[in-house]
């Protein structure tokens, strides 16, 4: 049986970490509406990029990601404190576009879906016709 990777587990542990120190520890009110979605660590365990959806827009979400950034230092800290790794890894806040993506997809679906609901019915659209 294949076991998940250490990177992946220790991501994983990270990501949760990191959840828990934005929710409880991080004072900031611009951090406010943050989820963080994934961490990917490399190899070594000393580089780790988390990645992050913002619900708020504009100069909100860039006032969000410039006070993680601000934070990095004490999130990092936060994270020597509760893992037992030798290294904390350096940490790189990446803006998730997945949801982004998705709520595009979302809407153009909709979209298509509305139109296709106000268009009469075409010629070969009627049931029960036969054609000659």
């Amino acid at each position: 049986m294949v076991g998940f990777k250490r990177t992946d587990r220790v991501g994983d542990q990270i990501r949760g970490e990191i959840a828990d120190i934005l929710m409880r520890r991080v004072k900031d009110p611009r951090v406010g509406f943050v989820t963080v979605t994934a961490v990917d660590v490399t190899a070594d365990l000393k580089h780790a990029w988390v990645h992050l959806t913002i619900l708020q827009e504009g100069t909100q979400e860039a006032e969000a990601m410039a006070a993680l950034v601000r934070a990095t230092g004490f999130i990092r800290g936060e994270l020597g404190r509760r893992l037992k790794l030798r290294f904390v890894p350096e940490l790189s806040f990446v803006k998730d576009t997945v949801v982004d993506r998705g709520n595009r997809v979302m809407k153009l679906l909709d979209e298509l879906h509305d139109g296709a609901e106000s268009e009469p019915p075409g010629k070969d659209d009627r049931e029960g016709t036969q054609s000659p």
